[in-house]
């Protein structure tokens, strides 16, 4: 019987000894040829693919053999899914199952997975627009305890946290971190710099406005170019141009398109970054604490149906009707997305970076025969209720996410894998794919430095210090899945004209009060919602903090910057 297991030992030795050999064969093929360039060397390449690989071997010694993840359809993921997904498994011998859907249906199936307190995946790639939600139903696993406990032994001693550029974002108001970031991009300004270089239309531009045609400062600009390209050059090439491009489709992307802080570039909210306090970009006031929601409306001191927010939606509502192709308020964010690159448009306020890598494919009309852009990205104008110390705008950070109470071993080789597909090994490679940059490191990659004028501004942006002022939706908001779904269907109305900018923002305060009402009585593990009893909105409205009151002049002159000086001011370490 001795002999027996013996003999088994042995088997099961040699067996081992086989698979890490493979191991070890598989992750030297992919470093060589996948996983470059990388900020670390192939020697430390291969030495953090052989943690995994031993870290591996504990889960699959527990019967773990397989894993299922989700995450949005985006470039970057898309990489993750056909390619890392392949490389995790032959490198660790654990199959992963990364599935692609819509982020809405992430966020429904997200929603149902914390109702029924069953999560349907072992790992979830969410936006951190979520971490205010986490926190306080304490469903989801705090990483800064995982990391330290039950999950010490899976963590990579090598992740280095202080690398990722958008942790504070995915960290709640106990300090602790919810969400390790794995894809991040941002909303800026898109511009043809190749027209706007046209002596013929600057000239034309000043004689009509009395200052010089370049990257807009504030939104009194932006419609002063929206109107010139559209009404006063009107064609290109022989073709119609528009100042202006957007979408207005009754749609969940439409909701996006203003939680994605489209109210903060108006300045509807408090000062403060990440996210405006005590008021945010959602118009949602917090009590002193800093974590309790006291009211969306302008009556109980929020300011979702402020001046500043109703403002934002009429210049929404007027630029795409005025400016844009007649076919905009018919399409949502995913059919409105590649229409830049047709050439017909000369900017987009609101433009996500993470259409970079598909605006930059040869033989676009906005592509130079050389391969580099005829556009270029620059900081979002401000609207004129903005001040300095505000968030400028939006920036996208989709993380890691994992439920309490699911399967130890099922969490651990998931974790694993979320930081596969964030190691220094392959994130420099991950950037260069989907340009969803994470990692300071990455930005700052020798590669980005010599193919810097392919991405239009894009480089030069996130190794500025004007990237912090960019930011995702912040801990305010108390329950993003039930809150976000109020936007777009009140939105769609101003859109159509059912009813007006202010009539649709008095409705969506309203119903956001409704619903943290309910969530007041349901109870919260964190900071619920207490909401301010109402009063007359004369007595919040200020020129001192959110919500703000009316401004008398709502379009101050336009201000407009040079495109190369704002570039150099970057380069010095400025905001612009």
């Amino acid at each position: 019987m001795k002999l027996r297991y013996t003999a088994l030992a042995i088997a099961a030795a040699l067996v081992a000894g086989q698979y890490a050999q493979a191991g070890e064969a598989e992750a030297k093929k992919w470093v060589d040829t996948e996983f470059q360039p990388s900020s670390l060397s192939k020697d430390k390449q291969l030495a953090e693919m052989k943690w995994f690989m031993d870290a591996a071997k504990k889960l699959q010694a527990k019967g773990v053999k397989e894993i299922s993840v989700v995450s949005e359809t985006i470039t970057t993921h898309e990489y993750e899914s056909k390619t890392l997904a392949k490389a995790f498994e032959e490198i660790t011998g654990i199959k992963v199952k990364h599935d692609l859907i819509q982020e809405g249906d992430v966020v429904e199936k997200l929603q149902t997975s914390m109702q029924s307190g069953k999560s349907i995946y072992d790992g979830w790639i969410s936006d951190s627009d979520l971490i205010g939600t986490h926190y306080r139903y304490g469903k989801i696993m705090s990483l800064t305890d995982y990391m330290s406990g039950d999950g010490k032994e899976y963590t990579n001693p090598d992740l280095d946290l202080k690398d990722f550029i958008g942790t504070s974002f995915t960290t709640a108001p106990d300090g602790k971190l919810y969400q390790l970031p794995d894809q991040q991009f941002a909303n800026l300004y898109w511009f043809r710099a190749d027209l706007f270089a046209r002596k013929d239309l600057q000239d034309k531009f000043k004689a009509k406005y009395g200052y010089d045609l370049g990257v807009p400062l504030n939104w009194s600009a932006y419609e002063d170019i929206a109107e010139f390209f559209t009404n006063d050059v009107k064609n290109i090439d022989g073709k119609p141009i528009y100042g202006h491009m957007d979408y207005g489709k009754k749609d969940p992307s439409l909701g996006w398109r203003f939680t994605d802080a489209w109210l903060s570039m108006a300045g509807t909210a408090d000062k403060g970054i990440p996210n405006g306090m005590p008021v945010d970009e959602w118009g949602i006031r917090v009590a002193d604490d800093k974590c309790t929601p006291v009211g969306a409306s302008v009556s109980r001191g929020g300011a979702t149906n402020s001046p500043a927010a109703v403002y934002a939606l009429t210049k929404y509502v007027d630029w795409m009707k005025k400016y844009a192709p007649k076919e905009a308020m018919g399409m949502t964010f995913g059919e409105a997305g590649p229409v830049p690159a047709q050439g017909q448009i000369a900017q987009q306020i609101f433009w996500y970076t993470a259409f970079t890598a598909d605006m930059t494919k040869a033989g676009l009309p906005v592509v130079n025969a050389d391969g580099t852009p005829k556009w270029r990205m620059a900081p979002g104008p401000n609207g004129p209720y903005w001040k300095q110390g505000m968030q400028n705008g939006y920036q996208d950070v989709g993380s890691w996410t994992f439920f309490k109470g699911h399967d130890a071993n099922k969490t651990a080789a998931a974790w694993l894998y979320a930081q596969f597909v964030t190691s220094k090994t392959v994130s420099a490679k991950k950037s260069v794919v989907g340009l969803t940059f994470i990692r300071d490191s990455d930005i700052r990659h020798e590669y980005f430095t010599k193919n810097a004028a392919k991405y239009g501004g894009l480089i030069e942006f996130y190794r500025s210090p004007a990237r912090v002022a960019w930011t995702p939706t912040g801990t305010n908001v108390p329950d993003y899945p039930k809150l976000a779904q109020l936007w777009w269907k009140n939105v769609a109305q101003a859109v159509t004209g059912e009813k007006t900018p202010q009539g649709a923002m008095d409705t969506l305060a309203d119903e956001m009060d409704q619903v943290m009402g309910r969530l007041e009585r349901a109870g919260m593990s964190h900071c619920a919602p207490k909401l301010n009893p109402k009063s007359d909105p004369s007595k919040w409205l200020s020129d001192k903090g959110a919500p703000w009151a009316k401004l008398a002049n709502e379009k101050p002159k336009g201000e407009t910057i040079n495109y190369d000086k704002l570039l150099q001011a970057w380069k010095d370490g400025k905001v612009r």
